[in-house]
C-alpha cells in the first residue's frame, strides 16, 4: 500500500484558556517539530480571513487538532463528524454564581426560587447557554436542589458586546437575580459590574458539581488524520506533553502566556486561576475524567444540545497518548555515554 502523502499544513485551535497547545504555540515548539517534514503548523485563530474558523466548532477540517471546550467537541461528534478523543485535561477555571451588590444572597441553597439568567446566542452551538445551564445545575445540585427549584430566565445576548455582557446587564436592571460566569474575563467583568459572589463552584469539594464546558476539556483529532498519519498525531501530542512538563516549572511564564491567551490583565488571570494551575496541563484519558465527560454528555443531551448520543468510551482512543508519552520519554532521555576505548 502506498503511504499517504504528508499534509502540507497541520492546524491547531484552542480556546482562550490554559492549554498545553497554547504553551507549545508560544514556545514555537509545534512549528519546530514539523519543519523538517516541510509541514507548516498554523493556528486557526491567527489564520487569514479565508480560513474556516468555524472548524473550531464543527471540526470539519481533517488536519486540525483541537484543545477546547467539550460542548462544541461533543456537538461535532454527535452530528456525525469523524473525530476521536485523544486526551482530557481538568483545569479549575473559577466558576461562580454572581448576584447584585447588597442582595445578601449567599450559598447554593439561597438560589432556591431565584430567577437565573440563561443567555441565548444566535449561533450554531450555543455553548454559552450550555455553560450557564450546567453551571446552575451544578450549584443547585450541591445543595440537593434541581433546576425546577429555581426559575430559568432567557436573556437574549445578540447586540451585546463582551462575554457575559447580556446577563450582567439583566442583573443590573433587576430582570434576573443571579448570573453564572467563568474564567479570567468574567472576573474583570464582575468587578466592573460591582457584582458579588453568591457561590464559588471551585470551592465545592465534589468535582461532579463543576462539570462544564471546560471541565473536563478534550483534545480531539479527525479520524482521517489519525488513520493516514498516526505518527504525526503522536508527535503533536508528544509536543503537548513536553509543553505541560515545561509549564510545571514556569509559573510566571505560564501566567504571562495566559494573559495573552485570555486577553485578560494580571488581576483577571490571578483571580480566575488559582496557584498551581501551571501544574495541571497534562492530558490523560483516566476513567475518572472519561466518567465526568460522560456526565456532561448526558446533561447536554438532556437539554437538547446534542442531536444524537455520544458513546464516550467508543469515542476515546488511548493509543496516540500512550505512544506520545513513550516518544516524549525517549526524546527527553539523556544520551547514553559511550564506553571508553580499551
Amino acid at each position: 500500500m502506498t503511504p499517504a502523502v504528508l499534509p502540507r499544513t497541520l492546524w491547531f485551535t484552542r480556546c482562550p484558556v490554559p492549554t498545553a497547545t497554547g504553551i507549545a504555540a508560544d514556545r514555537q515548539w509545534l512549528t519546530d517539530e514539523f519543519a523538517a517534514d516541510g509541514i507548516s503548523v498554523r493556528s486557526l485563530q491567527d489564520a487569514s480571513p479565508d480560513a474556516d474558523r468555524g472548524a473550531h466548532y464543527t471540526h470539519a477540517l481533517t488536519g486540525l487538532f483541537r484543545e477546547g471546550g467539550n460542548v462544541p467537541a461533543l456537538w461535532a461528534r454527535s452530528r456525525g463528524e469523524r473525530t476521536r478523543l485523544i486526551g482530557l485535561t481538568w483545569i479549575e477555571e473559577r466558576q461562580t454564581v454572581l448576584v447584585a451588590p447588597g442582595s445578601g444572597i449567599r450559598g447554593a441553597e439561597a438560589l432556591r426560587g431565584l430567577r437565573l439568567a440563561v443567555p441565548r446566542h444566535d449561533i450554531a452551538i450555543d455553548f454559552w447557554r450550555a455553560m450557564a445551564l450546567r453551571g446552575f445545575e451544578g450549584a443547585l445540585a450541591s445543595a440537593g436542589l434541581a433546576p425546577q427549584d429555581a426559575s430559568l430566565v432567557d436573556v437574549p445576548a445578540d447586540g451585546h458586546e463582551g462575554q457575559w455582557a447580556a446577563e450582567l446587564a439583566a442583573l443590573r436592571r433587576g430582570d434576573v437575580d443571579a448570573v453564572y460566569v467563568k474564567g479570567a474575563l468574567a472576573v474583570e467583568a464582575a468587578r466592573r459590574a460591582g457584582a458579588e459572589v453568591a457561590v464559588e463552584l471551585d470551592d465545592l469539594p465534589d468535582r461532579r458539581f463543576r462539570v462544564n464546558n471546560g471541565t473536563p476539556r478534550p483534545i480531539t483529532v479527525h479520524q482521517q488524520l489519525l488513520d493516514e498519519h498516526p505518527g504525526l498525531v503522536d508527535r503533536f501530542l508528544a509536543v503537548l506533553l513536553r509543553a505541560a512538563d515545561w509549564a510545571a516549572g514556569q509559573p510566571d511564564e505560564v501566567a504571562r502566556i495566559l494573559g495573552a491567551e485570555t486577553g485578560a490583565g494580571a488581576d483577571g488571570v490571578a483571580g480566575a486561576y488559582r496557584p498551581g494551575t501551571h501544574l495541571t496541563l497534562h492530558p490523560d484519558l483516566s476513567p475518572e475524567r472519561l466518567g465526568l465527560l460522560a456526565a456532561q454528555e448526558a446533561g447536554l443531551r438532556a437539554h437538547g444540545f446534542l442531536p444524537e448520543p455520544v458513546d464516550i468510551a467508543a469515542w476515546a482512543d488511548p493509543g496516540p497518548l500512550r505512544r506520545a508519552a513513550a516518544l516524549a520519554r525517549r526524546t527527553s532521555a539523556p544520551p547514553i555515554p559511550e564506553e571508553p576505548a580499551s
